[in-house]
């Protein structure tokens, strides 16, 4: 059965105590309400190791917002998989939109990433998405199905078994617009089948796959209502309790 997730990507937003706050009143929450989905929060990395500890014994995985592909060296602000293990984090975003535009990554640097977390017994939550130029010359499939290929060609099956894919359109994400809960259906079933013809139906089957293209509490009934939809990965509305809880509720 597949996982069902809500994960919160905080971004460069929060200061050390208000991300303390949001985390310990998320715990609490949690506690109180025992949602179906399983939680993810990623602060930035100046909080990680005061948050894994805060939340150690929580239902709450505390996730890196990236890493770096390089073991160790001059990378100057750069955080490897092993430091992040160090401080008890075994989780991080990998390939996110920002990061692609921002930084320049590509599908290939993105699966070393890939490779260096799960040589560290880690987990990513690989993020892919077409712009909206790409959805508009009707090549958003031919783009996601490569970041999707490139990034998982070197990986072992093995391995696969705990992965986490976020769909994120990139046209949806901080604009307000979000695609139609049958748009989005339609390219998670088609991820889910371009990880089967390179992996096996078996990963495909057990891979978690997320919406994440400006959620909120409006509209993520509707997206978890989809078959091939199991959760969502959460921007601003992840940054407001009660919008974040009602997005957790939703996924029954």
């Amino acid at each position: 059965m597949r996982r069902k997730i809500v994960a919160g990507n905080w971004k460069m937003n929060l200061t050390f105590q208000q991300a303390k706050e949001l985390a310990l009143r998320l715990n609490t929450w949690v506690k109180t309400n025992k949602p179906v989905a399983e939680i993810i929060v990623a602060p930035t990395h100046l909080y990680l190791e005061q948050l894994n500890k805060d939340l150690a014994n929580s239902h709450i995985i505390v996730a890196s917002q990236n890493v770096s592909a390089m073991e160790n060296g001059a990378y100057t602000g750069d955080v490897s998989a092993e430091q992040l293990l160090s401080i008890g984090t075994k989780m991080s975003i990998v390939g996110h939109s920002e990061r692609r535009a921002y930084h320049h990554e590509q599908d290939k640097y993105i699966g070393k990433k890939i490779t260096h977390l799960y040589e560290h017994g880690m987990s990513p939550i690989l993020c892919v998405g077409e712009k909206l130029e790409d959805r508009d010359s009707g090549r958003h499939f031919d783009v996601v199905e490569e970041q999707i290929t490139v990034a998982l060609e070197r990986q072992n099956v093995d391995d696969l078994k705990n992965l986490i894919v976020a769909y994120e359109p990139v046209w949806a994400i901080g604009t307000g617009k979000t695609a139609s809960p049958d748009q989005a259906q339609e390219m998670h079933a088609f991820i889910r089948k371009t990880i089967g013809g390179q992996h096996g139906i078996s990963v495909a089957n057990s891979t978690s796959i997320l919406y994440g293209g400006s959620v909120n509490a409006g509209n993520a009934r509707d997206l978890f209502e989809q078959y091939d939809i199991d959760g969502a990965l959460v921007g601003g509305a992840s940054l407001k309790l009660d919008d974040f809880t009602t997005i957790i509720s939703a996924r029954k």
